[in-house]
């Protein structure tokens, strides 16, 4: 069987005609008949090309406001139709139907259009009817048909049809329809979404178009993929390319980081996505050598992330550490010269963009899907369950331990002093494993804990972690509470001269 096809007739209806030019006037070269539209068939006119018009094939307008344009059997009928099935031929000729082998159409914008914040109807009318069916009618006809579904595939069309004069082959025809049906699907996933914003169908649809193979993923026998706008949320202005590694800890970076996005010069260090280094001062450059100091062995290799511009001093004392990726909101040219200094440095600029409001991983042999833990503790909202009240300052250290507790991968202790990270215990399977771990790291990194603050991810159900805690000399603690023993926890502090407020929220990390 040749799979070869000389294309004879193309229909042309399309939305963005920027690159388009140059593939009507190839079509036309090679003798291939051209159909077409509305704004199309003008395009196509003004550049001095014979072009037919759809009507004249169907013998009906365009109506209903350019709703209904070529949804017509003589135009399905030459997309359809299989070039070797007799009774289909015959058909073509007893109802006059012309062969169509290439389309080339797009749909209507409807995510920009969403994205813009349009009204209702503009949105409904950016759905598109016949532009869908087109191109899911020609994908499907691969056999005989080339489609052409974006404006991101007019030059690999283009080469196509110019390398082989006009004739295509089998194995481009169905490249191209697998691009269509991505086109197509992604498209009604977006519309899909749109109407059921507010969740009311139990049903997930998740299309990412935008995919970049990694080197590897998170160990090099294991293959990764972003599927994702990277470019949106980043600027990149130097450096290697990023890992899967890199790309999970920058997400935890710029989650921990969106707690203090309003706060005084803050600055983070991760690792494995967890902080290891953590300060609020008032000067960023202080804020950086005191979240260093949290624990600057496992600093080396890190993810460093600012909540303000970083200046020259600091970015000169972040080039004394080995450091994978640096983020900020903006750098000053001399501190930018300065991080270059490392050729493989990554160095990012966070852009504003909209982040994800539900958190998807697999799981057996499903998906999970839940909202992100928006809620933050708030010194408002906390419930002092203590003789002893925490002071103002204290109140200050346990919510800034509690964002970074919430951050942190379960169980986890957080140990705080002057809005400065002293140490945390993560990912231990008990909660006194974690205390125990923070405590010796602090220590280990000459931490004096008289009198910091002590968060957990979730309530104690006996008492043994205060008593830890008020051995090693923290003062005030900040925990969910919801235990059915919570009282036993609060009379050791009130025996023993400490503040213990509850939250009502548990922020497990898992």
């Amino acid at each position: 069987m040749n799979t070869a096809k000389k294309a004879t007739a193309a229909l042309i209806s399309v939305f963005h005609k920027d690159g388009l030019e140059p593939i009507v006037k190839k079509l036309d070269e090679l003798g291939v008949t051209l159909y077409s539209t509305g704004g199309t068939e003008k395009f196509i006119r003004d550049l001095g090309i014979n072009v037919v018009p759809v009507e004249e094939v169907t013998s009906y307008p365009s109506i209903l406001g350019g709703r209904v344009k070529t949804l017509h059997p003589k135009v399905f009928g030459g997309i359809l139709n299989r070039q070797d099935h007799e009774g289909d031929v015959a058909q073509m000729d007893e109802f006059d139907i012309p062969q169509l082998d290439i389309v080339i159409v797009d749909l209507y914008p409807f995510e920009k259009t969403v994205e813009s914040g349009a009204s209702e109807q503009d949105i409904i009318e950016k759905i598109d009817i016949g532009g869908i069916s087109l191109i899911r009618a020609a994908a499907k006809n691969f056999k005989d048909v080339l489609c052409v579904s974006s404006m991101e595939d007019y030059q690999d069309f283009l080469n196509v049809i110019s390398e082989g004069n006009g004739v295509t082959g089998l194995e481009d025809r169905k490249r191209f329809a697998t691009k269509a049906f991505n086109v197509s699907s992604h498209y009604d996933s977006a519309i899909f979404n749109y109407f059921n914003s507010e969740g009311n169908e139990t049903a997930l649809k998740i299309s990412e178009q935008s995919g970049k193979v990694l080197r590897y993923g998170e160990n090099p026998h294991q293959q990764g993929i972003f599927f994702g706008d990277f470019d949106a949320m980043f600027s990149k202005l130097h450096g290697k390319e990023l890992s899967y590694n890199n790309l999970l800890d920058v997400d935890a970076a710029v989650n921990l980081m969106g707690e203090f996005a309003q706060d005084d010069p803050t600055f983070a260090i991760l690792k494995h996505n967890n902080a290891c280094g953590l300060a609020t001062r008032a000067t960023i450059k202080q804020a950086y050598v005191d979240a260093l100091a949290g624990d600057p062995v496992s600093a080396f290799g890190g993810i460093l992330i600012s909540n303000v511009e970083i200046d020259a001093p600091t970015a000169e004392e972040i080039h004394k550490l080995f450091c994978e990726v640096v983020i900020a909101p903006s750098y000053s040219d001399e501190a930018l010269e300065i991080l270059k200094g490392k050729k493989n440095r990554i160095i990012l600029i966070q852009n504003e963009v909209a982040l994800p409001e539900k958190l998807v991983r697999t799981c057996l042999n499903g998906i999970l899907v839940q909202d992100k833990d928006f809620k933050t503790d708030t010194a408002d909202q906390l419930n002092p369950v203590t003789t002893l009240k925490p002071s103002t300052e204290e109140i200050e250290n346990l919510i800034f331990a509690s964002k970074l507790c919430k951050h942190t991968k379960s169980n986890t202790i957080v140990l705080a002093k002057n809005k400065q990270l002293c140490a945390s215990g993560t990912g231990q399977t008990s909660r006194v494993d974690a205390l125990n771990q923070a405590i010796h790291k602090a220590k280990s990194f000459n931490f004096n804990l008289d009198g910091s603050v002590m968060a957990s991810d979730a309530f104690f159900p006996f008492p043994d972690c205060v008593e830890i805690a008020h051995k090693a000399g923290i003062k005030s603690v900040i925990q969910p509470g919801g235990s059915i023993k919570d009282q036993l926890s609060i009379d050791y502090c009130n025996e023993n001269g400490l503040a213990m407020v509850m939250t009502g929220t548990r922020h497990f990390k898992h």
